[in-house]
């Protein structure tokens, strides 16, 4: 019978006319709705911000752990190829006190100037000069160009190309000028040769 009467008071009241000054004025069971509903507000849109939170926090989760796969896949890779990459670093270190002993120090210089003209006389060249230039710095080594004037012919000039080449230490030849002489086997021949020092010894002073 209560049951019914609370149905009936919420059927009759006015809630268009609500009146939040005065609810204690309300019906019991018109309360107990007020609040339920108000409680599911609370209830759901407590849920809905908690859950767009959890959301967000589980995506940078998720995005953390591709990184940190991505990661651990390098590092497991480089941990699996360690004893190899040492070895390599060791191949190159040997390689590079190779090529640096093949850079002349400035007490060489005279002696690969006598081994160029060696090599010209050996493979039938008349030299005519070998004038050092000016040196020009870069950052890890010194250039020092050498002009070679000589005079001989196309198979004497491609048989010195090849004896510079077989040099133990570093030369490269640029610049070729070939003119004709009154010969007309034989040729005017003007080479810029560069040799390189290495500055370790310069930039540890």
């Amino acid at each position: 019978m209560a049951f019914e009467d609370n149905l009936r008071s919420v059927r009759e009241f006015d809630f268009g006319n609500l009146d939040f000054d005065n609810v204690g004025s309300w019906p019991l069971p018109v309360k107990m709705l007020i609040w339920a509903l108000l409680l599911v507000l609370v209830v759901a849109a407590g849920y809905y911000y908690h859950v767009e939170d959890l959301q967000l926090a589980l995506a940078t989760a998720e995005a953390k752990e591709i990184d940190l796969k991505k990661d651990f896949e390098t590092k497991a890779f480089q941990a699996a190829n360690l004893n190899a990459y040492r070895q390599q670093m060791v191949e190159m270190e040997e390689s590079f006190g190779a090529l640096v002993s093949q850079l002349p120090s400035d007490t060489e210089v005279p002696g690969l100037l006598e081994d160029i003209t060696n090599k010209g006389l050996l493979n039938g060249m008349e030299i005519a000069g070998i004038d050092l230039q000016a040196e020009q710095e870069s950052e890890f080594y010194v250039e020092l160009p050498i002009e070679i004037v000589a005079s001989g012919s196309y198979h004497d000039l491609g048989a010195f190309i090849s004896s510079m080449a077989a040099l133990p230490r570093i030369v490269t030849l640029h610049d070729f000028q070939i003119s004709s002489s009154d010969n007309a086997h034989i040729h005017d021949i003007k080479i810029l040769a560069k040799t390189y020092r290495y500055k370790d010894e310069e930039m540890g002073e």
